[in-house]
This record gives C-alpha cells, sequence and structure tokens, in this order.
C-alpha cells in the first residue's frame, strides 16, 4: 500500500510533513512530492495549489506517476450548514462541482453529459475515520461538499448551492480529486475543518482560523493513516 495525502495550500500539509518527519523531495509536474516512510508505509505528500486544475493535476500524478493506492485530502472549507462552527470537522460522503453550469442545454447544476451531480467517497475509509473519532473523542459530520473555482463569500450564491446541491459545506478541490479516483478505482477520502461559516463578521482573519483549522485537519488524517496501516 501506498497513501496520498494531499492538500491544497502548504499551510495544509505543512502539519503532516512535521509528523513524518523525515522526507525527500521529487520534482514532477511543475510540483513538489514529499517522499516518505511513515511507520514503515510509503506516503506521498503534495500541495495541490487552489483549484480544481491544479487539484486534479496533483490528485492524477499521486495516482498514475507515484503508485499511490489510496488518497487522503486534509484540508478547510467554508461551512453553510448552520450547524457547523468553526474547527468543526467535516468528512464528505459525495461531492459536486457547484460551478458547472450547462442547464442551457436542460442539465441540472453540475450534471455534465457521461457523468454525474455527484461523486462519492470509500465508505470503508469513512468507517476508519469513525474509528478515530471514537477514539480521539472528536466528532466529525458527515455531509455533502461542494466544489467550485472561486471562494463564495456572497449570501445568495451560498443559498442557491445549499438549493441545488443540499451541500454543508464549500471549497475549491474536493469533487476534482473524487473524480479522478473514482475514475481510477482508488479510493478517496475527503476531510475538511471549518475555517469560516456563513455568519463570519468583517472582523473575521481567514488567514488566522484556516491555519488552525488546517492543523485540526491534519492530526486527524495521521490518525486515520495510523489505523491503516495498524
Amino acid at each position: 500500500m501506498k497513501i496520498a495525502i494531499m492538500g491544497a495550500m502548504p499551510e495544509e500539509i505543512t502539519p503532516i510533513l512535521e509528523i513524518v518527519g523525515e522526507y525527500k523531495t521529487t520534482q514532477y509536474a511543475n510540483n513538489t512530492y514529499y517522499e516518505a516512510s511513515y511507520k514503515g508505509c510509503e506516503v506521498v505528500i503534495a500541495h495541490s495549489k487552489i483549484g480544481k486544475v491544479f487539484s486534479t493535476l496533483t490528485a492524477t500524478s499521486m495516482i498514475e506517476h507515484f503508485a499511490c493506492t489510496t488518497l487522503l485530502f486534509s484540508g478547510v472549507a467554508g461551512g453553510i450548514n448552520p450547524s457547523l462552527k468553526i474547527g468543526d470537522l467535516i468528512v464528505a460522503t459525495k461531492l459536486s462541482q457547484h460551478d458547472l453550469d450547462i442547464t442551457a442545454f436542460g442539465h441540472p447544476m453540475g450534471f455534465v453529459p457521461g457523468g454525474s451531480v455527484f461523486v462519492e467517497t470509500d465508505k470503508e475509509l469513512i468507517s476508519v475515520a469513525k474509528d478515530v473519532a471514537k477514539e480521539l473523542d472528536k466528532n466529525f459530520q458527515e455531509g455533502v461538499i461542494a466544489t467550485g473555482d472561486q471562494f463564495v463569500h456572497d449570501t445568495k450564491i451560498k443559498e442557491a448551492i445549499v438549493k441545488n446541491f443540499g451541500a454543508d459545506a464549500l471549497e475549491m478541490e474536493g469533487a476534482s480529486v473524487a473524480v479522478v479516483c473514482d475514475a481510477l478505482h482508488v479510493p478517496c477520502f475527503i476531510l475538511r475543518a471549518i475555517s469560516d461559516t456563513a455568519d463570519t463578521d468583517a472582523s473575521f482573519s481567514f488567514d488566522e482560523f484556516m491555519e488552525s483549522s488546517a492543523i485540526i485537519s491534519a492530526a486527524f488524517v495521521m490518525k486515520m493513516v495510523d489505523k491503516i496501516i495498524e
């Protein structure tokens, strides 16, 4: 088994690299990949850069070039379900592309011919996450995550995404990573810690809460790696 661990931004993988300790770096496809042996298991860690195109490239590279057989994504997201607060964890059961719009041709939002509105993640990895949560005495919410190439801060757009997809959280990479994993038959797990919420006010510091939420997500994912390789 070789495990891929992805984030979108450097802040999302830095805590993971600190836990892993020693690693070697490989430059490939205009990105840096960190290869390590962690408790006897091969892991490849990378941040993709923000957005669906870069995350698609990175996920594909980790699977096709580095031969990873399982992919775990750790990062942050904006919460649009009122029950989600900053620092809370959400695990995607399925993901959609909220900005994929060919409704002019009679299709629903998020749908493209030959594809589907939603892509599901791996149920066995979610089961592992439940075991980890129990051991850590930490709760997470399962739900729908919507992905798009924009940082959504407009209330009306958020309301439309909830209406179209029943989404609980928003981010910019998860659905594209899930599409790659689904097509290449690689188990995929998407974990996000909430860094901002629908009722965030003007005094909010995204950078501050993004970094603290990324640490929460990374710690949980590494406990999952421990459980997977036991």
